[in-house]
């Protein structure tokens, strides 16, 4: 059965090389948010203008775009360029990620821009550009898994949160191959896997580590390879020489059996590949976790084989294209860094200004956050498609630093946790209401048609940033139009490393996506990375030593336990759209956090109790979920939740040093009964919109 909303027209499913045609429930249930109650469809802003706890009101766009121009003049001439900042979204298409990075740098000559991919894909896209010169979350085809006779997946449960990948995976598992997973719980992909290795949250770099100690020693070790397609190896067999297989037992809790029994699967296989996701990456040492697992990869010789090598996978929509053209604070479009003097003369010129009027690199995300309010830091900061106050962690302090600012404006479709504490909130269209790309975890560019028009009084966000920079006096540096800004786009990526020249909306079209880099209309793009050379100047693939180094929470008397976070099935990210959707709500409305039945049994918790955890930033309430697929020391949390049940109230802030990745997955915590099942959930639904309401007061 297909259903639509009433104003969007019915679309046959095709046969795509990527989903091959399937969606998970966040895709099959998203037409219901086209039309949802709490769709914001006019402009809102403050009655008491400066004073955020006085209610919103409908206002015209007129009203609206003025008062954010206004507050950006203000600040401007009092704290100059750097007082105002910029905060993207993932979620953004290619057109619209790459045209908030130029308005940042052209509009408002700010070098305070980044964006929510620095807490998801930061430390994997550093390691990769260390070791490969490149970064794209996947090197070949997702296809190519089903070929692959050996996969090791480290903090990843595809089954769960990326149902339409899966397939992939179990077409390899239905003909043989060998899946080891790496999780601390026993998920729903480590059930099907051939070995399950649970470590202590945070050891998985020692684990890596002692994998590679093991094949050097049982000479797996592929001499030939590393000798004419690598660098830097002598360093890191040094460092791994002290990570004996019971070293490593005694601080993952993998046993030697399964470390060894790990290797041979993978040194064995006719091909192999090794693929980190968030549970790897996201800690204080997220780069150096990456790149022990890129060095065990080409250790093996496996980057650049047919069906091997090594990948991340990509969490959010637009994860890999959001951060290839422009958002993150230290790059300009094509991937290119900002500091090089090269590219800012090469981007400059397609933008029609000089080099020196554009700004150096900026700060990270959580690093501009906690600047908010001080000499250097943003006064003034404009957010799209971002829910900061449910995503970052140690949600209070991030309150605390929006609350510092002088004006907060957000663009969103729904009024989100950290809508709700702006002065301005601009509704924006949804997926099915605009035309534009997105360049999915493989690198492959895809089209994203417009099905339908977004309500009356809808703007979508490249009109508004247009609208913006002509009010600022730079307007004739924008448009509107997704075509014209792509076409730009392009330009400004040729020779640069993610060189999307050769792409257009035809080409795209035609094939089914291009994958970059694609330098010219008759190049054909490029499935597959590495086959001849790495994208280094001298075209070898990186070792490069790492160590392990502890989280920087251990557990202790007062935080006995380890807190790990993450996604599951039914929700995506900061739920500001998929708590709202009606059939995801019917079968998890209720945030639960898993719990060993031991650990349960001590506490004296029963299933579907409400429980209390408590780090040293916060607390949160969850029902219990008992299962003995969780260690006992570790307890689980989804981080979808806002208000009562945000996981986010108690994560650790702590930041890898090269990446700025926040340490989301390991933190040291409390646990407490606070209540039995027949009480109230720890999260209701959102509370509707205000949008209705400030309409009818009007």
């Amino acid at each position: 059965m297909r259903v639509a909303p009433p104003r969007a027209p019915l679309i046959e499913p095709t046969d795509f090389p990527t989903n091959r045609g399937g969606l998970c429930a966040k895709g099959w249930s998203a037409p219901e948010l086209l039309d949802h109650p709490d769709r914001l469809t006019t402009p809102l802003v403050r009655t008491e203008q400066g004073d955020r706890s006085s209610p919103f009101r409908a206002a015209t766009w007129e009203e609206a775009l003025g008062l954010i121009v206004d507050a950006i003049r203000r600040s401007l001439r009092e704290h100059g360029p750097p007082g105002v900042g910029c905060f993207g979204g993932g979620g953004l298409t290619n057109e619209k990620a790459y045209q908030f990075g130029k308005f940042a740098r052209v509009a408002l000559g700010t070098p305070h821009i980044d964006y929510n991919g620095r807490f998801c894909m930061s430390s994997a896209a550093t390691a990769a550009n260390r070791a490969f010169g490149i970064d794209r979350g996947l090197p070949f085809p997702l296809a190519d898994v089903a070929d692959a006779r050996a996969v090791l997946l480290v903090g990843s449960n595809p089954a769960d949160t990326m149902p339409p990948a899966m397939q992939y995976f179990d077409a390899g598992r239905a003909v043989g191959a060998a899946h080891i997973v790496v999780d601390p719980r026993r998920s729903a992909t480590a059930r099907g896997s051939t070995l399950h290795l649970q470590p202590t949250p945070g050891t998985d770099l020692a684990l890596a580590n002692g994998l590679l100690h093991i094949a050097i020693r049982a000479g797996n070790l592929d001499e030939a390879y590393v000798a004419d397609r690598t660098t830097g190896f002598d360093a890191v067999r040094a460092g791994v020489a002290a990570w004996w297989p019971d070293r490593v037992e005694r601080l993952t809790g993998v046993s030697t059996a399964d470390l060894r029994r790990t290797v041979e699967l993978l040194a064995t296989a006719p091909s192999a590949m090794i693929l980190t996701a968030r549970g790897a990456e996201q800690h204080a040492n997220g780069t150096d976790t990456a790149q022990a697992y890129i060095n065990l990869a080409l250790a093996l010789g496996l980057p650049g084989r047919p069906y091997s090598g090594y990948g991340t996978i990509t969490g959010q929509g637009n994860g890999q294209g959001g951060r290839e053209h422009g958002q993150k604070a230290d790059q300009l479009p094509g991937y290119r860094r900002i500091d090089d003097p090269a590219a800012r003369a090469h981007v400059a010129r397609v933008w029609g200004i000089d080099p020196d009027e554009l700004p150096g690199p900026g700060v990270s995300a959580m690093e501009l956050l906690n600047r908010i309010g001080t000499d250097g830091g943003v006064h003034v900061l404009l957010v799209l498609a971002s829910n900061i106050v449910v995503s970052a962690p140690d949600r209070n302090r991030v309150r605390d630093r929006l609350a510092a600012l002088d004006f907060l404006a957000v663009s969103d479709i729904f009024l989100s946790e950290t809508a709700a504490l702006a002065d301005v909130v601009l509704p924006t269209a949804q997926w099915a209401e605009e035309e534009g790309t997105m360049t999915n975890l493989e690198g492959r560019v895809i089209r994203r048609r417009q099905v339908l028009p977004p309500p009356a009084g809808v703007l979508d966000d490249l009109t508004v940033l247009a609208l913006l920079a002509d009010r600022l006096g730079r307007g004739r540096y924008f448009s509107a139009d997704p075509r014209t800004v792509f076409e730009e786009l392009r330009r400004a990526s040729a020779g640069g490393i993610a060189d999307y020249a050769g792409i257009s909306y035809e080409r795209i079209d035609a094939e089914d996506g291009v994958f970059w880099p694609c330098p010219a209309p008759d190049h054909p793009g490029t499935p597959r990375l590495f086959a001849e050379r790495f994208a280094t100047a001298d075209g070898r693939a990186r070792f490069i030593r790492v160590d392990h180094r502890d989280p920087a929470e251990q557990p202790d008397a007062e935080y006995p336990y380890v807190l790990t976070t993450g996604r599951i099935m039914q929700q995506y990210q900061s739920g500001n759209q998929t708590r709202r959707a009606r059939s995801l709500k019917l079968s998890a409305d209720d945030p639960r956090v898993e719990l060993h039945p031991d650990l349960a049994r001590r506490l004296g918790i029963g299933a579907a109790d409400l429980v209390e955890l408590r780090t040293r930033r916060g607390t949160a309430v969850f029902r219990a979920d008992l299962t003995d697929g969780i260690r006992p020391d570790t307890v689980f949390a989804p981080f979808h939740w806002g208000g009562a049940a945000s996981a986010n109230a108690l994560t650790d802030p702590t930041l890898d040093p090269h990446s700025r990745m926040p340490a989301f997955k390991v933190c040291a915590v409390a646990v407490r009964r606070v209540g039995d099942a027949a009480d109230q959930p720890a999260a209701r639904p959102p509370a509707p919109s205000p949008t209705l309401r400030s309409r009818k007061d009007d």
